[in-house]
């Protein structure tokens, strides 16, 4: 048994590759691995978000003090070396662009003997590095939390599985996991989880990192669009 909870990158990276070919899959993944680290460092209290500011909240550090984690390190860093504050909207964007950031979060994921490092070849001319799942204990203690959150009316929901599910409902990875059909008696109830009525300041800042994540995945497809356009214009 796991005693020590993974964080939620790698929750949700879990969620998002598929288990036997070890490619990503789930719509806006990289937006929601930004989201996970906000959340994270939120549910840690290493980060705040300042709301003296009635239309702009923006991010501060609380404790700069190093993690076992070597991303969330590094993007504590970042807030703190920056010339100027931003908001939690900003920061998950940013943190989405980290170079080659599901391989990092994959990474550590072997490093716990979750998954496994692997290249598989693309019409004998390409090669891309997948990591396929040697331990399905860890995502199936995941699907059996986020069940117990979705489909029991229970008002007490672990913290960590409000702002997973939260997460998880932002990048699409819910319907994949339980399925359409099973879940659309259950909308009401995810809404309740998204919405963050849970206690605890931390919690419900992690569960709003996650709303902003939705946001930033939903105008996504029309930045790459209008890039695109301008491009080919």
């Amino acid at each position: 048994m796991r005693h020590t909870p993974l964080p939620l990158h790698e929750e949700l990276l879990l969620l998002a590759l598929h288990d036997t070919k070890g490619t990503l899959g789930g719509a806006h993944t990289r937006i929601g691995l930004g989201g996970a680290i906000a959340a994270e460092l939120l549910l840690r209290e290493r980060i705040r978000i300042d709301e003296s500011r009635r239309w702009r909240k923006l991010v501060e550090v609380r404790d700069i003090g190093r993690t076992e984690d070597s991303i969330l390190n590094e993007c504590l860093k970042r807030i703190r070396s920056a010339k100027r504050r931003a908001s939690i909207q900003t920061w998950i964007t940013r943190f989405s662009s980290t170079k080659k950031l599901h391989h990092r979060v994959a990474e550590q994921l072997c490093a716990r003997r979750i998954l496994r490092a692997d290249e598989q070849e693309i019409l004998l001319i390409f090669k891309r590095r997948v990591f396929p799942e040697i331990d399905p204990g860890p995502e199936r203690e995941i699907h059996s939390r986020l069940r117990a959150a979705i489909f029991s009316d229970d008002r007490e929901v672990e913290p960590r599985t409000v702002v997973l599910a939260a997460l998880a409902h932002a990048v699409g990875l819910l319907n994949p996991t339980f399925g359409r059909r099973e879940l659309r008696p259950r909308k009401q109830r995810i809404k309740s989880l998204t919405k963050g009525d849970v206690i605890g300041k931390a919690t419900s800042d992690a569960v709003e990192a996650a709303q902003a994540a939705v946001a930033a995945a939903a105008v996504m497809p029309a930045i790459i669009a209008a890039s695109t356009s301008s491009h080919s214009g």
